[in-house]
This record gives structure tokens, sequence and C-alpha cells, in this order.
């Protein structure tokens, strides 16, 4: 059966707390067998749970926070959410605003997910 709105609302919240302090295998924990991932859009797309877990093993020891700004729920199975994440790099902190689209099957676990940012529009140093 479909998740609720709060249902995968909880999920969204889950999956940026674990972005943000957790480990790959703990996001991983959120998707399904064989997710795909794009992010940002328009580059590589990251096709089944190998390489989907290879780029969050790739950002699992930084440092950073999230903080989720908008929600809104879609149909059954789908939801988007404009977030911020915060990266401390050498002193400095990069801050981007990304809007992410999350599909999910029926058990509420991440099929896809695609990241809405640029670099030149949604990236803040400070």
């Amino acid at each position: 059966m479909a998740k609720s709105v709060a249902e995968r609302r909880e999920i969204v919240e889950k999956y940026l707390q674990r972005v943000a302090n957790g480990s790959a295998a703990e996001v991983m924990e959120l998707f399904a067998a064989e997710p795909t991932l794009e992010d940002p859009v328009g580059g590589d797309v990251k096709d089944g749970r190998a390489a989907v877990e290879e780029f969050y093993r790739s950002i699992q020891d930084l440092e950073m926070s999230t903080t989720l700004r908008e929600f809104r729920a879609s149909g059954d199975h789908a939801a988007a959410f404009l977030f911020d994440v915060a990266t401390k790099i050498e002193g400095a902190t990069m801050t981007v605003s990304a809007i992410e689209v999350m599909t999910f099957d029926d058990e509420g676990l991440v099929t896809s997910m695609k990241a809405y940012w640029h670099a030149d529009a949604d990236m803040a140093w400070s």
C-alpha cells in the first residue's frame, strides 16, 4: 500500500538526517533494490544499488547539515522538496539550495531521486 503524505515527509526527513549525519549504508536503508539517482539533473545517472551507494559513500565523511525548507507530495508515490545542504570545506561553508524529486514503492522505499540545482545559481560560499 502506498505511503501517506505524512509518511513520505517522515521518509524525506529521515533521508536528510542520514545524508547529513549517517553513513552510506544508513542512507541506502531508505532505497529500493534497484534505484536510480541523478544529482544534479543533467549529470550522470547512477543506476542500481551499487552505483547509488557509491555516490553516498563519496560524501559520507563530509561535515554537513541539512534544512528542509518545503515539502510537497504528489499522487501516491512521489514527493518533491526544497532543502539546503551546508558543507564545511577547508574553513569555509558551501551551501547548496536544491529541489529533489523522489518516487517511492508501496513500502516507502525510494525508487528514484533527481536533484535540481546548478552551481551558478544555487551554490553560495561563506
